[in-house]
């Protein structure tokens, strides 16, 4: 049992890190199973094709993130009770286990989300992947936004969402633009300073409708 699970984390260790360098399209079963060390028939064995193989790497993370989240949104919503939940308590429990395990979590977790990055930048797996595995819990918290912004109109709400994920996917995609752009005070490796901001940022962009757009 144990050297099982050890062959499948290795093929899923190996298909995640080259997945976060060269792409879906760009990786085979056989450069996967390479870097794993293991015989190629074993990737069939575990997972079946190269999608299948990617799917396990997307919910192994996905499952770990989306407890985590809810967990940290359900409980600010208990301790708000009987009103809603802080808006930027809300951003932050989105944002913070994200930022947390991109920064403290190791190569995996830097990989994982440089996946995620290009997923959410590409026009055909973005739109399929992204909502498999994060919309219910995207759905959660934009519940739990709109119950703190009750007038608010729902085009708007759904907007600031698709910005927030906007900013969250440049940060994982590590283009290092901001270091060249500020001559080096400003690194996109400090997802501590990332943090630091992007909740009050994220927090006055979704406030900015509190009202429905025009009648502020």
């Amino acid at each position: 049992m144990t050297t099982k699970k050890k062959t499948k984390d290795l093929i899923l260790d190996a298909a995640e890190e080259l997945f976060a360098i060269r792409g879906f399209y760009g990786v085979s079963i056989r450069q996967i199973t390479t870097k794993a060390d293991v015989d190629p028939a074993l990737a069939s064995y575990h997972f079946g094709k190269k999608k299948d193989i990617f799917d396990a790497v997307m919910l192994r993370r996905a499952e770990i993130l989306n407890r985590e989240r809810i967990q940290t949104l359900d409980d600010c919503i208990r301790r708000a009770k009987p009103n809603p939940a802080p808006l930027h308590e809300i951003i932050d429990a989105f944002t913070h286990a994200l930022l947390n395990r991109s920064n403290k979590g190791g190569k995996g977790w830097r990989s994982y989300f440089a996946i995620i990055a290009q997923i959410n930048n590409h026009p055909e797996l973005g739109g399929i992947i992204m909502s498999q595995y994060f919309d219910p819990l995207a759905k959660k918290f934009l519940q739990a936004i709109r119950a703190n912004m009750p007038d608010a109109n729902d085009e708007d709400l759904y907007w600031c969402y698709h910005f927030l994920s906007g900013a969250l996917t440049l940060t994982f995609s590590g283009t290092e633009r901001i270091n060249k752009l500020s001559d080096g005070l400003c690194a996109s490796s400090d997802l501590d300073a990332v943090h630091e901001r992007l909740v009050p940022f994220i927090t006055a962009g979704f406030k900015a409708f509190m009202r429905p757009f025009g009648h502020q």
